[in-house]
């Protein structure tokens, strides 16, 4: 969708913008209706910046948005599972889903804050499933079929 009137600039802005507003009002309204509360975690608005302004952008890649999130997740979890709540915890949950995520070239920075959020939550391998795999699963579905409707590459 071209717009005439506006620059390719702020052409670019307005559909960022929209796009990331339509995708997190969709898995909030869900999370809203839902009485567990668990679609929702904040580094999913870090993930729409990515896949929505910087589309073209490795870190945006569907790959590293799914495989980054799961990653760091299951990092989190892992090292509550062995080492529980604390700061060597946080620590070793974060350092780990660097390492695997470089390791395996599914770079997202977003996806960073999960073994934090696993870990200050006591969460269990459910939460690498729900909401991280699923909700990770939405982002990267939802951007592709709007950036291909936008004719964005």
């Amino acid at each position: 969708m071209k717009l005439k009137f506006i620059s390719k600039k702020t052409e670019n802005i307005l559909i960022s913008s929209f796009g990331a507003f339509i995708c997190m009002f969709l898995i909030a309204y869900i999370n809203n209706s839902d009485d567990t509360n668990i679609w929702l975690i904040p580094p999913f608005g870090a993930s729409l910046v990515l896949v929505m302004a910087v589309y073209d952008s490795p870190l945006a890649k569907p790959r590293n948005v799914f495989f980054g999130h799961i990653l760091s997740a299951a990092s989190g979890v892992l090292v509550f599972y062995f080492l529980g709540n604390s700061s060597l915890s946080i620590g070793l949950g974060v350092a780990l889903a660097i390492m695997i995520m470089l390791v395996t070239n599914t770079i997202h920075p977003p996806a960073g804050a999960n073994p934090v959020i696993a870990i200050i939550g006591a969460k269990s391998f459910e939460f690498v499933i729900m909401p991280v795999a699923i909700g990770a699963l939405f982002i990267v579905i939802f951007a592709l079929a709007y950036n291909k409707l936008m004719k964005r590459t």
